[in-house]
């Protein structure tokens, strides 16, 4: 087992990484009071929730389940309610715990109901995906879909411990597998040219879900995001850089409708995107573009989008939380393994960039 933390002074918190993780042993320090509710879906539960309600009732607790039917599609404000039911009926006080035992989509709804409930109460993070376990399980971001654009309502809200154990990978389909590769690719690509060497190295071996290769890729991806929600942890800056694709890839899911892609899908297009439109600033190499849609597609991912209209795509990026003072600002790249933040693009290059990653 690896160890990482999350430096956030007081409200620091580890990050368990390995494969076969005791629970009882790791959560032990980390549940506040007696009752904790486990959140999760109809996919993972039958999988892994009696393991965990095990765990915590041998350490004496009273365990309560809410399980939501599984999909982006039910991350909205009426399945969120659901959750809030489930704490009332089982009459949880304020100092319970909240466990989200599943992918990104859980993590995010469960996040956001521990925020909320009574002002607050604590949360924990056992990450089921490769998605969720190398990103949204690790900064506290949680929240869910708006009709008019993907994550618009959350809150900030930094779990006390978070579980990422690789055996649970095992039961991942292989399309929920790519689309977690997608956002390990992003952490290179942004940040880290050797992990991006890494990569090309070993794609093989992740995609045929050798344990030692997938905790290594987990480990580097959740050490680089560590960093940066330590240094900003509230997005005023350096954290946008964790965006890197995803403006471009909000606008495909929001178009095509939540789930019909997964997110991860639309990022691995929308990191395309974002090469394509750098490249076309002078910034990268069509070498570099060619470099980032082959290891794209060497992790099974899509590298364009369906024919979406052009002021459709348009409107749905400008509904993006990195709008500012009404100016669009985008994550691009200087060079493979360095990105920035910048408004400072030409918009018809933009568009050219769009077009060219569409097909239909």
């Amino acid at each position: 087992m690896q160890t990482l933390h999350v430096e956030l002074g007081e409200r620091r918190y580890p990050i368990f990484i390995g494969s076969q993780l005791d629970p009882k042993q790791l959560l032990e320090p980390y549940i506040h009071g007696q009752q904790v509710m486990i959140v999760s879906n109809e996919t993972v539960a039958p999988l892994y929730l009696s393991h965990y309600q095990e765990a915590l009732k041998s350490l004496g607790k009273t365990v309560a389940t809410c399980i939501l039917p599984d999909g982006e599609k039910y991350k909205d404000i009426q399945h969120l309610n659901l959750i809030f039911d489930a704490l009332l009926e089982a009459g949880f006080n304020r100092d319970c715990t909240v466990l989200a035992l599943g992918g990104g989509v859980i993590g995010d709804m469960a996040g956001f109901a521990s925020a909320c409930f009574q002002r607050g109460v604590y949360f924990v993070q056992v990450p089921t995906t490769l998605l969720s376990q190398v990103d949204s399980s690790v900064g506290g971001k949680t929240g869910i879909n708006h009709p008019l654009g993907k994550n618009m309502l959350g809150a900030f809200q930094q779990p006390q411990v978070v579980l990422a154990d690789m055996a649970q990978l095992n039961t991942l389909p292989d399309r929920e597998l790519s689309a977690g590769l997608s956002e390990v690719i992003k952490y290179a690509l942004l940040g880290d040219a050797d992990f991006l060497v890494w990569l090309e190295q070993n794609m093989d071996g992740l995609i045929g879900r050798d344990a030692h290769l997938l905790a290594e890729a987990v480990y580097r991806s959740c050490a680089h995001k560590a960093r940066i929600v330590a240094n900003d942890e509230k997005e005023q800056g350096e954290r946008a850089l964790l965006n890197l694709g995803h403006t471009f890839g909000h606008a495909i899911e929001s178009y095509l409708g939540y789930g019909t892609w997964l997110h991860g899908e639309a990022v691995a297009t929308g990191m395309v995107m974002a090469a394509d439109l750098s490249q076309r600033l002078g910034w990268i190499s069509s070498d570099d573009v060619e470099r980032t849609k082959k290891i794209i597609q060497r992790a099974n991912l899509p590298i364009s989008c369906p024919k979406i209209p052009l002021d459709e795509f348009l409107g749905y990026m400008a509904h993006d939380k990195k709008v500012l003072n009404g100016q669009l600002r985008l994550v691009l790249l200087k060079q493979l393994g360095q990105a920035v933040i910048t408004k400072d693009f030409d918009v018809e290059l933009m568009k050219q960039a769009i077009l060219a990653n569409q097909h239909g």
